[in-house]
């Protein structure tokens, strides 16, 4: 059985659709998006149509749960500066994009067939505005996975990939498809995206596992064309990117 995880779209369909290329040419069973589908880039509704086509699993992210009520924006620590982008984004989505958005779950958990269980999340098991990185304390692992029954675990919202062995558990973030940093954000430290969008396959075969963290290179100046047409108030952004 082979899973493919996809994050932190974030409505740049052009990352998303050389990804989903890449997905094909490995041939995988199933597609889990872990959040954070449309607001930030300038196509959320191609995105959003696109993973909707897949028939997949979807969760929630903080930014998903902003768009469903901008309202609590900084409930879900949507920064202030990002906040015309939100708004931007809900104003191009219909009725029916909102309903799917609601349909997204909070986690996600399933067993692979030799019995190894897997829970899947945004941020953590308890809440998607919790940050997992390869530098969070012990009492703060303890906390996000109390009670839980899984030995894989697997978020997105860092944008940042990682590999993580904790006790018994393997913590793992699928990095993010539209928005990779090149370093782990922190308040004063602007984040610098990296050229390639980045996801994560988990495969079963007989009593092996295996963990494929992956790299795809996008056509940056396509993005800078389309986000140069969109209008979005966050454009300057994107250009310092990847100018």
């Amino acid at each position: 059985m082979r899973i493919a995880f996809i994050s932190d779209i974030h409505g740049n369909f052009t990352a998303l659709q050389a990804v989903l290329a890449d997905i094909k040419s490995q041939g995988t069973d199933q597609i889990i998006c872990l959040g954070d589908t449309v607001s930030l880039g300038p196509q959320p509704r191609e995105a959003l149509n696109m993973l909707r086509d897949l028939k997949g699993i979807y969760i929630k992210g903080n930014h998903d749960e902003a768009v469903l009520d901008p309202t609590k924006a900084a409930q879900y620590e949507i920064a202030e500066h990002l906040i015309p982008d939100l708004h931007w984004c809900c104003e191009r989505l219909t009725s029916d994009d909102f309903e799917f958005i609601k349909s997204f779950k909070n986690t996600h958990e399933f067993s692979f067939p030799n019995g190894v269980q897997l829970l899947a999340f945004h941020g953590s098991p308890i809440s998607p505005t919790d940050i997992i990185l390869s530098t969070t304390p012990p009492e703060l692992l303890d906390k996000y996975f109390a009670g839980q029954n899984a030995s894989v675990f697997i978020g997105g919202h860092s944008h940042i990939q990682m590999h993580r062995r904790y006790g018994k558990k393997l913590i793992l973030n699928s990095g993010s498809v539209g928005n990779a940093f090149e370093f782990a954000y922190s308040p004063g430290n602007p984040p610098h995206l990296l050229p390639w969008a980045e996801y994560t396959i988990i495969e079963q075969s007989g009593n092996s596992f295996h963990v494929d963290l992956r790299r795809v290179h996008f056509d940056t100046d396509a993005l800078l064309k389309i986000v140069k047409e969109s209008n979005l108030p966050g454009m300057a952004w994107w250009f310092r990117q990847y100018q």
